[in-house]
């Protein structure tokens, strides 16, 4: 299976701002699309890539200069210490699911197939799409369908879900979207499917939690003047980056020194996000929702 091209591949790297000598981390390998360009303007500088996924393995980059942590980037600050490194000059997150991922039947993340629900990327994580839609109850499940889905109807579907399930549990992708055909909009079921999909892969992964703690982590790794690179795919994960570097909290909640300046660990480099070229777009539609933040370590 291949991974996607990467988004926004020249505009991301060149945000970091490579220094031949500098330390850098790479928390989302996947595909190594970021890491290879990244490596090109090391010397003598180092590059540490993250991966929880075993499927990024075969691609691992065969170079003295990188060091690669088969672990979610959770754990960012551990593994840094454990290489011996105290701060590194930048870091670069691209937060999207590999088309990868999308194009696997086996993984569950797409409702294009069917297969078991699975949505998991660490396969040895012991939490499952299927566990959820067969062991919460109502109430989280609507919850978690608004919150990471944005879904207006959550508490239907939950509703629906729950009644399914008590005559024998919801195995498959195909026996799931069964439930969900009821309450799909005309002409807007793929969109519809995409943001209950994504509710359930958030969930599962743990991405908001994850992502919150690593930005915390970032901000403690990150040497002064250093860079933090991130794309984003959806409002929830953008929201929060946004936030992050504009105030140093999740929920923008602005905190001012005596003389009136927001006290924040980043400040913003692009004042307006960058977003992908019609022309890439064109050659990769995934590029289409892509967001990219850059942000100099204080």
């Amino acid at each position: 299976m291949e991974y996607h091209v990467p988004v926004l591949l020249n505009e991301s790297v060149e945000g970091l701002q490579l220094k031949p000598d500098g330390t850098y981390v790479d928390v989302t390998f996947g595909g190594g699309g970021h890491s290879n360009e990244i490596i090109k303007y090391l010397k003598t500088g180092r590059l540490v890539a993250f991966d929880q996924d075993d499927d990024a393995l075969p691609n691992l980059i065969n170079d003295e200069r990188f060091i690669f942590v088969n672990h979610n980037f959770r754990f960012l600050k551990n593994f840094l210490r454990y290489h011996e490194i105290d701060k590194v000059d930048g870091l670069l997150a691209d937060l999207g699911v590999s088309s990868h991922h999308f194009d696997d039947p086996e993984r569950g993340f797409s409702f294009r197939f069917d297969g078991v629900l699975d949505m998991r990327m660490n396969k040895k994580a012991k939490l499952s799409a299927k566990d959820i839609v067969n062991e919460y109850p109502e109430e989280k499940l609507a919850k978690m369908l608004w919150e990471y889905g944005e879904l207006k109807s959550s508490r239907k579907l939950a509703k629906a879900i729950v009644a399914a399930r008590v005559d024998k549990n919801i195995s498959t992708i195909k026996e799931f979207t069964d439930i969900l055909a009821p309450y799909l909009p005309k002409y807007s079921e793929h969109k519809f499917l995409a943001k209950v999909f994504q509710a359930l892969r958030i969930e599962v992964n743990r991405e908001i939690d994850f992502l919150k703690s690593m930005l915390l982590q970032a901000a403690d790794v990150i040497k002064p003047g250093g860079r933090l690179v991130v794309i984003t795919y959806h409002s929830l994960e953008d929201r929060i980056v946004k936030n992050f570097i504009k105030t140093g909290s999740f929920e923008s909640k602005i905190e001012k020194d005596f003389y009136g300046n927001i006290i924040a660990p980043f400040k913003s480099v692009n004042k307006k996000v960058i977003i992908p070229s019609d022309e890439e777009i064109k050659i990769n539609n995934r590029s289409r929702s892509a967001k990219l933040r850059i942000a100099v370590k204080c």
